[in-house]
């Protein structure tokens, strides 16, 4: 049977994810309600500009006090889709002093106070759910903290950012240059006029904290994850990648260790083989394959971003809390129970495709050789050009240290015969 009295949400953001999700609550209000076993009632709208026009929202409900709008008392939800750290923690910790639950899209936030916001959540009593924080439209948080509970998780590999993507496939099917795809990118709207968040791996990075912490049961800041982002990758990388049957990708790689007594979290540009599945993920696609034990191999796969595919997922927890909230119940919290530690990068082992530039002479593969087995690295593959007195020699190893193939490099940059090191990046997904 159905409740009369509507459940009440307040909205803080109106831009491209806050108005999307208004209109939904608008447009399937009857929908939402069945789903949700009473109606659903957009209660207050926080918003920076006030005098802008917002289709199908009532002026009325616009409000610049967020505060006063947490602080009211009556509300049941918070949709919080402001992004950033501040004021966006406050208003959250102040919703559940006043007695809502929250969902947020807010990824920044929770790869770096997630533990704290977790806390504040259990205290009062109230949910907190954020499945809109990664991957979009993608069920990605719950299937892991949820459908995934009783199995245990050993890898996720992902593709968590649309606009690197688009801008890597653009590269790799179209011979492109990195600024020439990120114009097109930019044009298209996949990129912000200020693409450093994407292109350097910060968006990605935040991620996949939250990834690891969940996928691990272990605490996972943004500060622990390794990042590297993907402005070097060249229209030469993309060759070498093919000649090796592969292609290259922006990667969120979260890992538990062999012994299962520690975990890793990177994100960097790697080569995968063109037989993954990840591979064949196009254009402006998330795609996030999980390893477990019981399960196997699973992906998940659809829109990363966007006004609507993330307004889905903020509704699918909307409802989820709503269910909730009527049942006088909670759903699953922080799960950190087994605080494993965060391995640094140099412990993270994998192999590694390096290419050099070297003096067209006898001896070079010799010397280049030597360096790499001094430092306990083994070489899987060697291919060799050269012409008029310079060479390429590209060295592919078998698994090896972060440690040991960066002590490898600074010893082959001390050759006499080695002019440069062209370009360094690890082979995933084998």
């Amino acid at each position: 049977m159905m409740r009369t009295r509507p459940l009440k949400v307040a909205l803080l953001g109106c831009g491209v994810v806050g108005s999307e999700v208004a209109r939904i609550m608008t447009t399937h209000a009857d929908d939402l309600a069945a789903r949700v076993g009473a109606p659903v009632e957009l209660a207050g709208v926080a918003v920076r500009r006030p005098d802008k026009v917002r289709e199908g929202i009532d002026p009325a409900l616009i409000t610049t006090d967020a505060t006063a709008l947490v602080k009211r008392g009556d509300l049941d939800i918070v949709v919080e889709v402001i992004g950033g750290i501040e004021p966006a923690r406050t208003l959250i910790t102040t919703a559940f002093e006043h007695g809502a639950s929250v969902v947020s899209a807010n990824k920044a936030l929770l790869a770096q106070d997630g533990a704290a916001l977790h806390a504040a959540a259990e205290e009062h009593g109230k949910d907190l759910y954020y499945e809109a924080a990664v991957a979009g439209a993608i069920p990605l948080i719950r299937p892991l903290r949820e459908s995934l509970a009783g199995d245990k998780v050993n890898r996720v590999l992902g593709i968590v950012n649309g606009t690197t993507n688009f801008i890597l496939d653009k590269m790799d099917s179209t011979g492109a240059g990195y600024q020439e795809a990120l114009d097109e990118a930019t044009a298209l709207g996949y990129a912000e006029a200020d693409p450093t968040a994407d292109v350097e791996g910060f968006d990605a990075a935040a991620k996949t904290a939250i990834l690891a912490g969940i996928a691990f049961h272990t605490r996972v800041r943004l500060d622990d994850v390794h990042r590297e982002g993907m402005t070097e990758v060249t229209a030469a990388d993309f060759a070498s990648a093919r000649e090796m049957g592969c292609t290259i990708k922006l990667l969120a790689i979260c890992e538990r260790a062999e012994d299962g007594a520690s975990v890793t979290a990177r994100v960097h540009p790697a080569m995968i083989p063109l037989s993954h599945p990840l591979a064949s993920v196009r254009g402006a696609y998330n795609a996030v394959f999980v390893e477990s034990d019981a399960s196997g191999q699973l992906m998940f796969y659809g829109p990363g971003a966007g006004g609507s595919p993330t307004a889905s997922a903020v509704l699918g927890d909307l409802v989820a809390v709503g269910r909730n909230r009527l049942g006088g119940t909670t759903g699953p919290g922080e799960s950190a129970y087994a605080a494993l530690p965060v391995s640094p990068m140099g412990e993270v082992v994998t192999r590694y495709h390096i290419s050099l530039d070297v003096a067209d002479k006898p001896g070079v593969l010799a010397q280049v050789a030597t360096v790499f087995a001094e430092h306990g690295v083994s070489i899987d593959t060697v291919r060799q050009q050269g012409k008029d007195g310079e060479a390429s020699l590209v060295v592919v190893t078998h698994r090896a240290s972060d440690a040991a193939l960066g002590g490898t490099v600074e010893a082959l940059r001390k050759l006499d015969t080695v002019r440069g090191v062209a370009s360094i990046m690890r082979v995933e997904g084998e």
